[in-house]
């Protein structure tokens, strides 16, 4: 479809530049009011992040808030698309509930209408033209700045800029078309008209992918004289369906629950629309009456279909809230929750590329699920379960006790379980390095990514010990079954303590007590050495026992160091007082030697 769609709307732009010098105009207009949406949203952008993520948790905890959220959004960003495609990749990245994310696109809706009162009551009755190119001599000093907020700064007022000027281009290219083609031939009245220029205002949306470029071009036209009050209402009803497909586009890539809020968005464009074509008549009674009653002349077309286009989004909104409630149920139902597959990757998806706040929300939650498939196989490589070193009192004895081998195939667990989530984590990362992101934000992906790289290692180091550790607990052997009761003893305590900082509250979590272990691994990784030169000169032990045992102690000591060094990535705040003051007092690797070697 969509190779056939270029080809025709080349032609169709090639035809009419052939045949009108005015359509060139309506067309150029078009093309920077489009330009000017898309640099608005890469300003937008960069202001997006850590104060995205707060603004939306503060505002989105309730209907009401979500639904004022949407419509202040709206009004900022001049694009109902942008903000269902943020909502999106929020949803998708779990910062927000459904019900949150459906109630941000019912205000994004009625913020949308917006556009249309300052199109209709400012751009056609003053010439905006005069204004953008000001703006734009001032944008382009401040985007070749460092700052990101400065940059993005000017890319809004750019934005704004060419925003302008398109409406101007429009507004003067139907005014000279209007002399060498009326357009008004074409209307259509009646049920059959209302139905065709619907279709066609969604299919304009649909191919310019921006509701509002639609209502800017429909106002300009309409203020021409070259559509007529009653086609252009059903215009603007079929760029209210349009302008679904942008979220739909975008749900393609999202998870289950970025579908679920596309759907949910159709679902209430489609309603409100059926609810307004049915209701016609009495909408426009009542446009008539509030149009009067606010001083709109009975001609001004242009601002009595802003007003228009904003009785219908109220009333889709006011019909649509009262049943919240079946709507979420009906999402639900038709876009299931997928049977957890902890082999997958959960969160990673292109629908949370567009921002640093959601690309890290994500990269941080599939890290952690990374890690808890690593914590399970490396507890299994040894023979031993999570909830049983969780609950209990004394760790030495539990390990002790868990002799039975378990059935573990530990090669191809490790491929599916560990390898599949870590590929798309370093594809992700890698991704994310071409885009042009800030450097502290990057440096926080990177970190991550060490985090989930130290997890994998660990593992790997664990595959290796699983043999012997299997082979020497499974039943008594001497002292040969105490020492590699005595590792896996020290990889379970690492992966306790790892369980209770994880349950512990973030802001009093601490990193001091990683030193501490960092110091008794690096201690019992020297002094092994002497330990078994002790035991071989008692004959406690073989020689070739002693060998497997070095081997696979050097394996458990990486396993241990890289699983107290992801921990340390994962948990510990990078920023804070608390953390300023465990930076401090923080140990460096020569120190930690130094301690290890004086057996401090």
């Amino acid at each position: 479809m969509k190779k056939l769609l270029l080809p025709v709307i080349l032609a169709a732009l090639v035809l009419g530049f052939w045949n009108s010098q005015d359509f060139q105009e309506i067309a150029a207009g078009i093309a920077i009011f489009l330009f000017g949406m898309l640099m608005l949203e890469d300003g937008f952008k960069l202001f997006s992040g850590g104060i995205l993520e707060r603004l939306l948790a503060r505002t989105t905890d309730g209907l009401g808030k979500s639904i004022g959220f949407g419509i202040i959004s709206t009004t900022i960003m001049q694009s109902s698309s942008l903000v269902s495609v943020i909502t999106i990749s929020f949803l998708s990245a779990g910062l927000i509930t459904l019900a949150a994310g459906v109630g941000i696109i019912f205000g994004a809706n009625i913020g949308t209408t917006t556009g249309a009162w300052l199109v209709a009551g400012f751009g056609l009755k003053v010439k905006i033209s005069a204004y953008a190119l000001p703006m734009l001599a001032i944008s382009i000093v401040l985007v070749f700045q460092k700052s990101k907020y400065t940059r993005g700064a000017g890319l809004i007022l750019a934005g704004l800029g060419f925003l302008f000027l398109g409406i101007h281009h429009m507004k003067e290219g139907f005014e000279a078309f209007r002399d060498q083609f009326d357009l008004t031939r074409f209307a259509m009245t009646g049920l059959l008209g209302l139905a065709v220029y619907t279709l066609i205002g969604a299919a304009a949306t649909v191919v310019m992918q921006s509701s509002h470029a639609t209502m800017v071009l429909i106002i300009t036209a309409l203020a021409a004289g070259q559509v007529s009050y009653e086609n252009a209402i059903a215009l603007a009803i079929g760029a209210n369906i349009g302008t679904t497909i942008t979220a739909i586009i975008g749900a393609f890539s999202a998870n289950f629950q970025g579908r679920r809020l596309a759907l949910a968005h159709l679902v209430f464009n489609v309603v409100t629309a059926a609810v307004a074509l049915v209701l016609i008549n009495q909408i426009m009674w009542s446009v008539d009456r509030v149009s009067a009653f606010v001083g709109i002349a009975s001609d001004d077309y242009a601002l009595k279909l802003a007003v228009f286009h904003t009785i219908f989004n109220v009333l889709g909104v006011a019909i649509m809230v009262p049943l919240l409630g079946q709507l979420l149920v009906f999402l639900e139902r038709t876009i299931p929750e997928p049977e957890l597959d902890v082999s997958k990757p959960r969160y990673l998806s292109e629908a949370v590329d567009g921002f640093p706040a959601t690309m890290e929300v994500a990269m941080r939650k599939e890290v952690k699920h990374l890690q808890d498939n690593a914590i399970e196989l490396i507890a299994h490589g040894l023979n031993l379960h999570r909830h049983e070193l969780y609950e209990s009192d004394d760790i030495a004895a539990t390990v002790a006790a868990s002799t039975r081998p378990l059935e573990l195939d530990i090669d191809e667990t490790y491929e599916t379980r560990v390898k599949t989530l870590y590929s798309a984590i370093v594809e992700f990362a890698t991704r994310a390095g071409t885009k042009n992101l800030p450097a502290d934000f990057m440096e926080r992906i990177y970190l991550l990514w060490n985090s989930a790289q130290r997890n994998v290692r660990a593992v790997k180091a664990v595959k290796h010990m699983r043999r012997n550790a299997t082979a020497y607990t499974s039943y008594r052997q001497g002292k040969a079954t105490d020492l590699y009761n005595g590792l896996r003893t020290e990889i379970a305590r690492i992966l306790v303590e790892i369980h209770e900082l994880d349950e512990s509250d973030p802001e009093i979590r601490s990193s001091l007590w990683l030193d501490e272990e960092r110091v008794q691994v690096e201690r019992d990784r020297k002094n092994t050495t002497r330990l078994i030169e002790g035991l071989i000169r008692e004959r406690q032990i073989g020689a070739a026992t002693a060998t497997s045992f070095l081997n696979d102690s050097d394996y458990a000591y990486e396993a241990m160091s890289d699983l107290i060094e992801a921990a340390r990535v994962y948990y510990i705040e990078t920023e804070g007082a608390l953390a300023e003051v465990e930076r401090i007092l923080a140990l460096e690797e020569d120190e930690i030697e130094e301690m290890s070697a004086n057996g401090r």
